[in-house]
């Protein structure tokens, strides 16, 4: 059984920013488009448990970069199914340029979920087989979330039919893009995330409105700024997040 899945991919012009690096989130892009292929190849796909009134949907999420590529550079992404814990898929990554140099690291925990009830169930109940590779390629836990009242910058989005995935409900991705673009305009247009950690709590919904939060926080060594999204009026905590930044210029 295919325990390993391996994936190449070209950066192409429109999944870069304005100096023509790879935009976090289509980092984000490339990682869910593996994760998929390999899930298909062994059977368990979001297609294949569909069938069954069960769908995967993603909890966890911490990123590290060491490098962004640029436009046209050749990339390979492996992937591996690394845990099982009760209710938890975990799923690593890793990222790499045509000279097999390591470009970013990955984990991921994701959840079966039953579509009627909406509550997870456990992994091994509902996929009979599933292969482990017992690696991870992040060495560290998912991280514990400071605790913030109050947030600095706020950015209010809604839903389009556009941002909606397989489950009808936001995709993964975009929540990091709403995230990110409610980080003050100085630190986009100098510095890229090199840590990204988020954690998933409730779903968006098509014309959901979505408020968008962000904050930095004391850090004695980096830049960092801790992220909320929750929907409007605040009736729902959608998704946290903490991100790390570093200079453009040291890349």
């Amino acid at each position: 059984m295919n325990t390993v899945f391996t994936a190449r991919y070209r950066v192409r012009s429109y999944e870069t920013d304005f100096l023509r690096r790879l935009k976090p989130v289509s980092l984000l892009n490339y990682f869910q488009d593996a994760a998929s292929s390999h899930a298909a190849l062994l059977g368990f796909s979001v297609t294949d448990l569909l069938r069954k009134r069960l769908t995967w949907m993603l909890s966890r999420y911490q990123i590290r970069v060491y490098r962004y590529p640029c436009e046209g550079e050749e990339l390979l992404v492996r992937t591996w199914r690394s845990a099982v814990e009760g209710y938890h898929a975990l799923r690593d990554f890793e990222l790499f340029d045509s000279q097999e140099r390591l470009l970013a690291v990955a984990s991921s925990s994701w959840l079966i979920v039953n579509l009627e009830s909406r509550r997870p169930v456990r992994i091994k109940t509902a996929v009979e087989d599933f292969p482990v590779l017992a690696s991870r390629s992040f060495p560290d836990d998912f991280v514990t979330f400071p605790k913030r009242e109050n947030y600095e910058r706020e950015l209010l989005f809604q839903v389009r039919m556009g941002d909606l995935d397989q489950n009808r409900h936001v995709n993964n991705a975009v929540y990091l893009d709403w995230a990110l673009e409610a980080t003050p305009p100085d630190y986009l247009q100098n510095f890229l995330p090199v840590e990204i950690h988020i954690a998933y709590r409730a779903e968006a919904l098509y014309g959901d409105k979505v408020m968008s939060r962000s904050a930095a926080i004391d850090s004695p060594c980096s830049e960092v700024f801790l992220h909320q999204l929750v929907s409007e009026g605040e009736v729902r905590e959608l998704t946290r997040l903490m991100t790390t930044w570093q200079a453009r210029d040291s890349f």
